[in-house]
């Protein structure tokens, strides 16, 4: 069904059903929004890694506060 379509038979309702669809369309313009799955981020850091393993890195950072004390 196209909107066209929609909008003649909304022109049809009477005008108490038309408010209803009003604050029907309004309330679910106003929904809270979705909250986010650990999964909608997979993939979201990618482009930062370089090619390090996890454990030489891990090493060079205790390496580095095995300097400063």
């Amino acid at each position: 069904m196209t909107l066209q379509e929609i909008i003649q038979e909304v022109r049809l309702l009477d005008v108490e059903a038309r408010k209803q669809l009003i604050l029907w369309i309004v309330d679910s313009l106003t929904e809270p929004p979705k909250p986010y799955s650990i999964l909608d981020f997979a993939g979201a850091g990618a482009h930062l890694y370089d090619g390090t393993d996890a454990q030489d890195y891990i090493n060079q950072l205790r390496s580095e506060w095995d300097h400063r004390a």
